[in-house]
Formats: C-alpha cells, sequence, structure tokens
C-alpha cells in the first residue's frame, strides 16, 4: 500500500485595507514556529511529504521576508519593554504569556515563536535576529526541498474561496440559503489561475495538483480546475460518499477517480482526524502504533497498489501536541519509513504508475462533508448578502476576491472573533469606495 501525506498551510489576508496593517500575528508566528518546523523535521528524516501553500499566505510571508510587513505585534516583540503601552502588553498576552513583568513578558511572547526543533538561547536580540533569518529562508527553504526531490508542493485559489459556493450558493441547496442569489464561476476560475501564477512566480515552476479551499468540490469545479492545467485534486471522503450515494469500503476510498481529466483523490478523514485532534493526548509511541495498526487493517483488505491520502492543517495541530508536535513527529515519519509494505510517496508520482480506472461524478460537498459551517444561519447568510451586493455594485476586483475567502464565513458570528468581522467587513467598504460607489 502505499501512503501519501498532505499537510494543508493556510491564513486569510490580515492585512487591514486602509493602512495595510496586520490586524492578527498568525503568519508571523506560523513561519517561524510550524512552517521552519515542519521543513526542518521533513529534510532531517527525509520523508516524502506533499505541502499545499496558500498563495494569499505566501504573499504575506513575502511582506515579513522582505521587511515590509506592518505589525504592530511584531513592534511589541522590539520595543524597549520599558516602553511598552498597556495596550502593547494586552498584544503580546496573546502568546499566552503568565508573566507580570514587562520585560519577561516580551521575552516570553517572542521565545513561544519558536519551535524545540532549534536550539534558542534567551536573549531579545538573538531571539529577533535569528525570527528575521527565518522570514527570509523560509520559501528558500522550501524551493530548495521541492528542487532535491525531497517534497511535493501544491496550492489552492488565491483568497482560499469555497468553490462550489462561488461558483453557485445553489450548491447549498441543502441548507437555509441567503436571500441575494450569488453565482460567479468567473470568480472562482480567476482566484485558480491567480493562485497557479503567483505559485509560479514564487517557487519557478507550476504546480501540478490543488488542494481547493476546504476540500470543496463539485463536478463543476473540478472541471475549472483541469481547464487551468492541473492534473490531480484532492478532497474529503465525505464527497465520495455522497457521490457514490451509498457506504464504501477502504478499496473504493483507497484509489484515485477521474472527474473528466482531472484525478481526485479522497482523503482518509478518520486517519486525518486523529492526527489533528486524538493522538496529542497520547503518548507518541503508543499513537504512532495506533495509527500504524488502523492502517494496517485497512490494507489487508485493500489492492497491493492502493493509495491511503491523510490531509489536514499542517501548523494548528502542533500546538496540542507535547513539544509542539516535534517527538511524535520524529517518530511517526520514522516508523512508518521502516514499515514493510506501506510506501510513502508523492500524489503526482503516485499517478505517474497507477492512473485512475473509474469516472465519478461529483456532488457538491466540503471536508466536512455539506456547507453548514459556512452558510444557512441567520448571521453568515447576512456575510453572503453583503458579498453580493457588494459584488454586483463593485464588479471583479481585488477586494472582493478577498472578500470571496472561506475564512470569512467560517467565523462570522462566533464570538471572540471580531477581528475576521472587522477585516471583512473593511474590505467590502474598500471595494465600494475604490469602486465609487456608495456603501
Amino acid at each position: 500500500m502505499y501512503l501519501a501525506i498532505l499537510w494543508h498551510f493556510h491564513q486569510p489576508i490580515y492585512k487591514n485595507p486602509e493602512n495595510g496593517e496586520y490586524v492578527l500575528p498568525w503568519v508571523n508566528y506560523h513561519t517561524v514556529k510550524n512552517y521552519y518546523q515542519m521543513a526542518c523535521l521533513v529534510e532531517e528524516t527525509e520523508f516524502p511529504c506533499s505541502f499545499n501553500f496558500v498563495p494569499c499566505l505566501l504573499e504575506q510571508i513575502e511582506d515579513y521576508a522582505r521587511g515590509r510587513a506592518n505589525d504592530p505585534y511584531q513592534e511589541a516583540l522590539e520595543l524597549d519593554p520599558d516602553k511598552l503601552a498597556a495596550s502593547q502588553l494586552v498584544l503580546l498576552r496573546k502568546f499566552r504569556t503568565d508573566r507580570s513583568d514587562k520585560r519577561k513578558i516580551q521575552l516570553q511572547a517572542l521565545l513561544s515563536f519558536f519551535t524545540p526543533v532549534i536550539k534558542v538561547k534567551e536573549d531579545k536580540d538573538y531571539l529577533l535576529n535569528l525570527q528575521k533569518e527565518i522570514h527570509k529562508d523560509l520559501i528558500p527553504f522550501y524551493k530548495k526541498l521541492w528542487k532535491k526531490g525531497l517534497i511535493e508542493i501544491t496550492t489552492s485559489p488565491y483568497y482560499h474561496p469555497l468553490l462550489p459556493l462561488i461558483f453557485d450558493i445553489e450548491s447549498a441547496a441543502d441548507e437555509k440559503l441567503p436571500s441575494l442569489s450569488f453565482k460567479h464561476p468567473e470568480d472562482g476560475e480567476a482566484q485558480i489561475e491567480k493562485g497557479k501564477e503567483y505559485f509560479k512566480k514564487i517557487f519557478g515552476d507550476y504546480p501540478r495538483g490543488l488542494w481547493p479551499s476546504e476540500g470543496g468540490m463539485s463536478q463543476e469545479v473540478a472541471h475549472s480546475i483541469s481547464q487551468k492545467g492541473f492534473t490531480f485534486s484532492v478532497t474529503d471522503e465525505n464527497i465520495l460518499r455522497k457521490s457514490l450515494k451509498k457506504p464504501f469500503t477502504p478499496k473504493e476510498l483507497y484509489e484515485p477517480y477521474f472527474s473528466g481529466n482531472l484525478a481526485i483523490f479522497f482523503r482518509d478523514r478518520e486517519l486525518s482526524d486523529l492526527l489533528s485532534f486524538e493522538y496529542q493526548k497520547w503518548a507518541e509511541k503508543d499513537a504512532v502504533n495506533d495509527f500504524l495498526r488502523r492502517l494496517e487493517e485497512k490494507k489487508r483488505i485493500c489492492e497491493e497498489n492502493s493509495i491511503c491520502v491523510i490531509a489536514l492543517d499542517g501548523e494548528n495541530p502542533w500546538a496540542y501536541y507535547r513539544q509542539n508536535g516535534v517527538p511524535f513527529l520524529k517518530e511517526f515519519f520514522t516508523q512508518i519509513k521502516k514499515r514493510e509494505g506501506i510506501t510513502p510517496i508523492f500524489l503526482q508520482d503516485y499517478l505517474s504508475k497507477h492512473r485512475p480506472s473509474k469516472e465519478i461524478t461529483l456532488v457538491a460537498g466540503t471536508w466536512l462533508g455539506n456547507f453548514s459551517n459556512w452558510v444557512g444561519i441567520p448571521s453568515k447568510n447576512e456575510a453572503w448578502d453583503s458579498l453580493s451586493r457588494a459584488r454586483d455594485r463593485c464588479g471583479a476586483r481585488e477586494e472582493i476576491f478577498i472578500a470571496e475567502g472561506s475564512d470569512w464565513f467560517w467565523w462570522y458570528g462566533e464570538e471572540d472573533k471580531s477581528e475576521f468581522d472587522f477585516l471583512f467587513k473593511s474590505y467590502i467598504r474598500k471595494a465600494h469606495k475604490l469602486s465609487g460607489v456608495k456603501f
């Protein structure tokens, strides 16, 4: 059996459109702590992983790498601690500091950025310099690993739109729909194309694979992805279940299908979710042994050339693991490589050896199965109506594409997510302003 693992890297646009200031620090934080860590571990273990970079994340990493990020959190990390204002201490406490002394709060916040993969000194100037080096080195590091054949890199539509809903909000017909229709497949196609071109600009070549934002897939979306030159895409097993209209066996899950000219892989949700949410509670060896036991059970009833695809966030789970997941990931990569009969592989390499033998007609869905986390409740529908009005008034402009991102709808109406509400509304407002129409 073959095993392909895809780590999805994504952050939405955090820049205030009025002044370019970063409203949240998570691109900065995850770049230094998690994206760098994953590259280091893959280089050390030489385990073949696929990494999915969302273009709007790459754009923001470039801001930090080139020293042009206007980030108040970074300013609070760099300032003379004696000059820190109360509002800046509030920013620093986002990084789980538990001290009362300004100098210690600042140092603890800065230390929280760093992965256990590298040993660091508790020295502010040293840490700030190291942070900047990681910013500058991250994309070249991944590019080097890709060129050496140690990793595969895929991408997503530029601003992470939930494509089936952008193509036609009626894709979520099982939910209570917004009062206004939204149907702009041309926007989805433009975001796929823009993402592909930006990827080439950054990495020097076109990607072969695309992870559709939120695993959002439909027959129309698959056709557009193929038309843009991609050879494969990855989504969730829930869409396979909906499309086959019956329960499926591991044998049916562990093979790619053709949707037109696009090869579709369906991830194993159980194993992906164990990595995302469960194994953080286990001892590392026990967790890896459990994973391999489950995989072996499925392997026994599958064809020899079957492929199990694992896909999950590559930055978020590790905060809940011991030492940011480093002991677990080392054990995970090492034991899988040792396991006879399981072959880690890149998705494109698998397709080069084993073309899909079945055609599938895709039913619209997401990694969650349905669209209920993005549409259907009053607050989320209100956001869709706001976007729909703005799109009609302002046309297909950059600010509208940003507002089409899935994150705004995921978090819309949720407590303690005021920054997301602010950013969504700011881009809608900016679109009106630049179009010269009343908001």
